[in-house]
């Protein structure tokens, strides 16, 4: 656990290095960026909408370009970004659609990760403002690592639950469809 409040500590330090590539929602996205020494590339964003609201703007990185998500699982590392576009996400609101989320993506079957979901869906109790911008930094065989707006927020290791959080956005069942189209660029 130590390795990984580490590592976190070091991702703060490495993710303002990156380059602009696009806008999408009106949100600057990136192309590349580095994290834990490891250079990254976009391997695709889009936005997440509900009743026609723009919630967040959805960004995935790689070390290279995937368009499936086993391809995506198998990365050593893979980067989900979300830049919030609406004021209308409370932090009860994310907390509920995160936990939504881990529902879906594990056919309701959450019993072997609920005190990781629970540990996680802590990290957004604090006020949740429009252009506040969430990294997950997910590794392979080790777990998660969350940090809003630059700031370190907590690790959760295991690959289950990694493998879960990517799968809120990437799996069968997505928070959004033409955002996990955008995010795998297909």
């Amino acid at each position: 656990m130590k390795l990984l409040a580490l590592m976190g500590m070091s991702l703060v330090l490495m993710l303002p290095s990156f380059a602009h590539a696009k806008v999408i929602g009106d949100i600057d996205v990136v192309e590349q960026m580095t994290v834990a020494e490891q250079p990254l590339i976009l391997n695709g964003a889009g936005v997440r909408s509900k009743f026609f609201i723009d919630l967040y703007v959805g960004s995935l990185y790689l070390p290279t370009k995937v368009q499936t998500l086993d391809d995506v699982l198998a990365q050593p590392i893979a980067v989900i970004q979300l830049t919030i576009t609406s004021g209308m996400i409370t932090s009860d609101k994310m907390r509920d659609a995160i936990t939504d989320g881990f529902d879906a993506a594990t056919d309701g079957d959450t019993h072997s990760i609920a005190k990781d979901i629970e540990h996680f869906t802590q990290l957004f109790a604090d006020e949740i403002v429009e252009g506040d911008r969430f990294t997950f930094v997910t590794q392979k065989g080790k777990g998660v690592s969350s940090i809003k707006n630059g700031k370190a927020q907590g690790d959760i290791a295991g690959e289950a639950f990694r493998q879960a959080l990517l799968k809120i956005w990437l799996g069968e069942h997505p928070a959004q469809q033409s955002l996990l189209e955008a995010m795998l660029a297909q």
